[in-house]
């Protein structure tokens, strides 16, 4: 049985009838954080309960890339080739340079710890914008109970000053972000109290201002269901590929469901890449799977 679901026939031009739903590895406790890392031909994502981050290759499969990782939940690459990673556990934005050092870019807002980093891009003029809802350290599963000092905000890290500042602070819980191939809009996910019997399940979208450091107050993208909208890339066309409780939903720019990719577990978060950034990796609770596309992921400027 195919794993597509076709519900707009414009989707058909984006997925490939005889690639197939692979699962590449198994055995976790719960993935997140995907980055592809073209150069190394490797993705690294987190195990945030084992608190590490794997490494998956082709060739050699799974290993461990980094252990402990301070329960490491989403990651990007920055303009040289760095790993931007978010830190439940230290409740900061870390960067792994080039020779291995870490270094920690935020961890504080005016003085108060961050709560739990959990989602983070990069935009082609260096700013780091990322999620800081409080998920990480409300339960000792993904980075150890501790106390909330901020309310869930999103944030964005000036490249030349190292300053901190907020970008949108009237969400009940951000999640995964991600910027339209043009870097005008921004997506994020709002996901709310994590406890929550009703918990939200809308992406919104903003506008982002001319200088690309502020963003407008933005509006209801998209409700996913069954399930929520965790993590989400965009494709060339703008595209959103999301995660949800059945697989993955391929959104239109106009925010209309076109069709989706059915995964046996909910999916958490996805990236593109592989050949031409033409393959879609998957994390969905203890497995990592990957599926072949019709389409490209966004080649951010």
């Amino acid at each position: 049985m195919s794993s597509v679901e076709i519900i707009d026939p414009c989707f058909k031009s984006h997925v490939l009838g005889n690639a197939s739903l692979e699962r590449l590895a198994d055995g976790f406790r719960w993935l997140e954080g995907p980055v592809w890392f073209a150069d190394q031909q490797c993705l690294l994502f987190s195990d945030i309960p084992n608190n590490r981050i794997m490494r998956w290759t082709e060739s050699g499969g799974v290993s461990v890339f980094r252990q402990p990782s301070g329960f490491a939940n989403g990651h990007t690459r920055d303009r040289q080739g760095r790993l931007i990673g978010c830190s439940h556990q230290h409740r900061c934005i870390t960067r792994t340079e080039l020779d291995g050092r870490i270094t920690v870019l935020a961890d504080r807002y005016q003085g108060k710890r961050l709560n739990s980093p959990n989602d983070v891009v990069v935009k082609s003029d260096g700013s780091i914008w990322f999620s800081d809802p409080p998920y990480g350290i409300q339960t000792d599963y993904e980075g150890g109970k501790q106390d909330s000092e901020l309310p869930p905000t999103l944030y964005r890290l000036d490249p030349d000053s190292g300053e901190l500042s907020i970008v949108a602070d009237d969400f009940e819980g951000p999640n995964g972000l991600c910027f339209s191939p043009d870097e005008r809009l921004l997506y994020v996910s709002e996901t709310g109290h994590q406890f929550s019997p009703d918990p939200l399940r809308y992406i919104r979208v903003m506008t982002v201002s001319a200088d690309g450091k502020h963003l407008t107050q933005g509006r209801e993208f998209h409700s996913i269901n069954p399930g929520y909208a965790d993590g989400f890339r965009c494709d060339q066309a703008g595209n959103i590929w999301s995660s949800a409780a059945d697989g993955v939903h391929c959104i239109s720019p106009a925010g209309t469901l076109i069709g989706k990719v059915h995964v046996p577990e909910p999916v958490s978060n996805l990236t593109f890449g592989g050949r031409n950034r033409s393959r879609l990796f998957l994390c969905a609770g203890q497995n990592l799977y990957a599926i072949y596309i019709n389409c490209r992921g966004a080649a951010y400027p």
